[in-house]
């Protein structure tokens, strides 16, 4: 590799070559995440409901267990994808932060359910508005980010909830702002 000095315009070229090789880091293989999780917790929280409103078992928080193989999935896709990436900038560990911190709040909430009245889907569907809100807008994706207003709506409105009829508030969140985002973003990576 020479020492040459870049000129302006080739400095500007390699830069716009830089920022669109993290974007298509973070935008390959991000329909998966918002599939898998979209699946997993409308699933979830259909299941929480309809074992609660029906009685059909003493504890229907246990459908939540559905997402211990998903975080399994999530962690070995997120290393595998990392270790075949070629490039690693400053937008791909954002990109990654940005879910850790989301992933961070919700252990918290959860951790501290009954201190905020088992309010949780409520407070969960504004994180993951947050969330995908933010890669909406760092993919310039707009589905993404129409989908993170969509999950602060359905937090606003379960907000106004008992918080088992959160749960179907929470699936149909789920289906606006993960998996019809997540379906798109998967047919624009092909």
């Amino acid at each position: 590799m020479s020492n040459k000095e870049l000129s302006k315009e080739e400095s500007l070229t390699l830069i716009t070559e830089m920022i669109g090789q993290a974007k298509r880091n973070v935008a390959k293989g991000g329909s998966f995440y918002f599939l898998l999780w979209g699946w997993v917790v409308l699933v979830a929280n259909l299941g929480h409901y309809l074992i609660a409103t029906f009685n059909w078992y003493e504890y229907p928080y246990i459908v939540w267990v559905l997402t211990i193989p998903a975080a399994i999935a999530s962690m070995v896709h997120g290393a595998r994808r990392s270790k075949n990436s070629t490039v690693k900038s400053h937008l791909d560990s954002l990109y990654s932060q940005i879910w850790l911190a989301v992933f961070v709040g919700v252990l918290i909430i959860l951790f501290f359910m009954d201190d905020v009245n088992y309010n949780v889907n409520a407070i969960i569907l504004a994180f993951a508005g947050i969330g995908t809100y933010i890669s909406g807008k760092a993919l310039r994706f707009s589905p993404l980010t129409m989908g993170g207003i969509a999950l602060w709506i359905s937090s606003v409105v379960a907000f106004n909830l008992n918080p088992i009829d959160q749960y179907i508030v929470g699936a149909i969140g789920i289906f606006a702002g993960y998996l019809v985002p997540g379906y798109l973003l998967r047919k624009a990576e092909k």
